[in-house]
């Protein structure tokens, strides 16, 4: 059999709890128990990842000090942690002894709290001890304290041995209905560890930055590697009717794509292609829809800008000369 103790006190010396603790310790060896106690205070026990030594546990002692209210925040954390880590089916199975010893006030509310604690997680308790001990010496001095600590001691042990039966509690039925522990692929660590990021205002932000940037680079690639609609500019060209005083620059930006058509008409001469222009003489803007049912005839840059499906700025005689330049037949 196998005991885990999970200290959830300050570990100060002359604490209560620590030298109950190590009484019980001796008993459960005297029976050939084994035992391993985790102090929940030392900063290299990882509270997070400790749930995972409860599947290696037949029973366990959850053991703090009531200083001043309630069992203290060490032991919350480790609860916490069985909450959101540990494996809700070995603990259903598992046997818990509170052991509580308070140098104040409080012990039986801080008692009962922990095990309320344990059986919402789906744990099993057991009776355990708890007891107002302002000052160890107490029970270092007191015989029939010390009776009583491994007294305590072998009734927890045949609890666990002897898996002795409850009858179910209304916390079990709420339990299986309500509650639900989140599944993730994310270790322990790496959820606690992305939970301080995200609490991180700056950092979070610049995510959302690096994102942004990876997505523009990836959009630009994808419209780069799409090849101009050279259709568009064959009808443009076979539509051309030149206008001798005409001398015009017109940059066509089509939403989506990565260059504009500009469109240089001087006289008989058409230049025509996808790129940049400096200083056109009207801008527009429009969809690739209703570019091309203007350059098939359906309608006119005029009608498009009237219906709203179109937008410029510039010489607005200019772009009126668009449909006289640019005669489309369906």
């Amino acid at each position: 059999m196998k005991i885990n103790i999970y200290y959830g006190g300050r570990g100060l010396i002359g604490d209560p709890t620590l030298y109950t603790v190590r009484r019980m310790i001796k008993v459960f060896e005297e029976l050939n128990v084994r035992v391993e106690k985790y102090d929940l205070f030392d900063p290299k026990t990882n509270i997070t990842t400790l749930p995972q030594s409860l599947k290696e546990a037949d029973g366990i002692i959850l053991a703090s000090t009531v200083e001043w209210h309630g069992y203290g925040g060490y032991m919350s954390c480790f609860l916490d942690a069985c909450w959101l880590y540990g494996d809700k089916e070995k603990i259903s199975h598992l046997y818990m002894a509170p052991v509580i010893m308070s140098t104040t006030y409080g012990e039986k509310e801080a008692e009962l709290d922990l095990t309320s604690a344990w059986q919402s997680l789906g744990g099993l308790a057991c009776q355990g001890l708890c007891g107002y001990v302002p000052e160890v010496s107490e029970l270092e001095g007191n015989a029939e304290y010390l009776n009583l600590i491994e007294k305590a001691a072998e009734n927890i042990y045949r609890s666990i041995n002897q898996r002795k039966t409850s009858l179910p509690l209304s916390v079990m039925a709420v339990k299986n209905i309500a509650y639900k522990t989140k599944n993730t692929t994310l270790t322990q660590q790496e959820t606690e560890q992305l939970s301080e990021y995200a609490s991180d205002e700056k950092y979070v932000e610049k995510q959302k930055e690096d994102i942004r940037e990876l997505a523009d680079l990836f959009k630009g690639k994808m419209q780069a590697a799409e090849p101009p609609d050279d259709r568009i500019i064959e009808l443009f060209r076979s539509s051309y009717k030149a206008q001798a005083k005409a001398n015009l620059k017109y940059k066509i930006t089509i939403k989506g794509k990565p260059k504009a058509l500009v469109i240089h008409a001087d006289g008989a001469k058409l230049q025509i292609s996808y790129g940049e222009m400096v200083y056109p003489d009207v801008e527009i803007s429009t969809e690739e829809s209703v570019l091309q049912e203007i350059s098939s005839g359906r309608k006119t840059f005029q009608r498009a800008f009237m219906e709203g499906t179109l937008t410029a700025k510039g010489d607005f005689a200019s772009l009126r000369m668009l449909d006289q330049l640019f005669v489309f037949s369906r």
